[in-house]
């Protein structure tokens, strides 16, 4: 049994490799999709980007399209990690303090590199039929995580008419700002409309 136990230790740092090898090509890949559109991202590119052989990536993921859903999902899981893990460093519950760094957070969802890859995708995904099922799939669960997480992080109750609207107005406004924001700076007037939908959420969740 002893003459096992290096084999084993021999596979470990392999996994390892593997491990590092696919996450690297998945943040790649979303760097690459936020830059250059999907015309412009193409495997052998994000390989090149991530240090790697083409047949190496396509080791891990066998199609383009494979690589690319992927790697926007990845992103978006990581985001969705961040924003539960900042219930545990918010401002006192119930405070408009607190509200309005939820609001900033839920905004930020949707006006960094993740939102222009995404925005990249489901542009592709309207011409391209192989892509279209496995985006819709992935944006509808994202779309029910980002609400899910906005609800518990605001402690809403749902029951209580106008609130889950609300909730779903905030995120549908701040997707619109992270449109408004692929072409222009638009941070000065995205901090007043957040401070304005802070008041306005609040003032539901006190119903």
């Amino acid at each position: 049994m002893g003459a096992l136990t290096p084999a084993r230790g021999a596979k470990e740092p392999q996994q390892e490799r593997s491990r590092a090898t696919r996450l690297g090509l998945l943040e790649a890949a979303v760097s690459c999709l936020a830059e250059r559109g999907w015309s412009g991202s193409t495997v052998a590119v994000v390989a090149e980007r991530a240090g790697v052989s083409r047949g190496a990536a396509q080791h891990h993921f066998r199609t383009r399209e494979d690589l690319f859903t992927a790697a926007v999902e990845h992103v978006a899981e990581k985001r969705q990690a961040a924003l539960t893990a900042l219930s545990q460093d918010l401002p006192p519950a119930g405070s408009l303090a607190r509200t309005r760094r939820i609001v900033e957070e839920l905004v930020g969802l949707y006006t960094g590199p993740l939102f222009r890859a995404a925005l990249h995708l489901w542009v592709a995904a309207s011409d391209e039929p192989q892509l279209r099922s496995r985006v819709t799939a992935l944006e509808a669960r994202v779309g029910r995580e980002a609400h899910r997480t906005a609800v518990s992080l605001l402690g809403a109750d749902e029951s209580v008419p106008g609130v889950r609207e609300t909730v779903q107005g905030l995120l549908d406004m701040a997707r619109g700002l992270g449109l408004a924001n692929l072409l222009t700076d638009d941070s000065a007037r995205r901090e007043r409309v957040v401070v304005e939908w802070a008041r306005i959420v609040a003032n539901a969740m006190s119903r």
